[in-house]
């Protein structure tokens, strides 16, 4: 068996720590949640994202497979992503409202909130367990639990009325199984260079709007280009899933 420096077991353990660390980040979202402090929640979901974007690169890097062989990285990154993808977004939209005149409207209908939240969380824990979540040619397969995204474009971005929230909910709950192609952007093989600088783009955008809505502006421009970003991926995903192959088919 091949023997490993302290140092090596050391950044091992550093990196699983990192990805762990993911949790602490989501845990302080519940707690600005609770106190509807939603900006600030949004900001610790957005560290849990990138925690989650870049460890990856660390577990490769320093080969933590190899060096921790008992240590199972992807079940703690599983763990991570589901509070943070699923369970606390969840919360976020159960809590989410504005105060218009004294009266505090919440995302979504009030009667029926209970159960658009549980169709979030039973759903998503189906699609965890689907044998394959990412395809051979490293898409996801439907919509992945992305409810973190879904929470921050209702409630910052969108502006809807309670019950067109709660249709887009059952439509991305239903989308999680349709044949879709949903681009894995750091782990694309085709367009990979493209969809990393449009991926670059859309967390720039978004941030730079969630850091003027924070400091108590609404630059419109701004939530346009979230809007046009939300557009292309959607595009992309329709181009992904059903152009794109009939195009190969066609020239084969």
């Amino acid at each position: 068996m091949k023997k490993f420096s302290p140092l090596q077991k050391a950044l091992a353990w550093a990196t699983h720590t990192f990805t762990a660390s993911g949790m602490v980040a989501g845990f302080f979202a519940i707690l600005f949640i609770k106190d509807h402090q939603f900006v600030e929640a949004i900001y610790c979901l957005m560290a849990a994202f990138f925690i989650d974007g870049i460890d990856g690169t660390f577990a490769r890097m320093f080969k933590v497979k190899e060096v921790l062989p008992r240590m199972d990285g992807q079940t703690i990154d599983y763990v991570v992503d589901f509070a943070n993808y699923a369970i606390i977004p969840a919360f976020f939209i159960y809590e989410a409202g504005y105060d218009l005149n004294g009266e505090y409207i919440y995302l979504l209908p009030e009667t029926w909130r209970w159960l658009a939240i549980a169709l979030i969380l039973i759903v998503s824990g189906l699609y965890y367990g689907l044998d394959g979540m990412v395809s051979p040619d490293m898409y996801f397969k439907g919509f992945p639990v992305l409810w973190n995204l879904a929470a921050y474009y209702m409630y910052f971005v969108l502006h809807w009325s309670p019950w067109i929230n709660f249709g887009l909910i059952i439509f991305l709950s239903i989308a999680h199984f349709l044949p879709l192609k949903f681009v894995y952007p750091s782990r694309a093989v085709r367009f990979r260079i493209p969809n990393l600088i449009a991926t670059a783009l859309g967390v720039t955008i978004n941030v730079s709007y969630l850091i003027t809505i924070g400091s108590g502006m609404d630059i419109q421009w701004l939530r346009i280009a979230a809007i046009i970003m939300a557009i292309y991926l959607c595009l992309l995903t329709l181009y992904n899933s059903f152009w794109e192959p009939k195009f190969q088919s066609q020239h084969q």
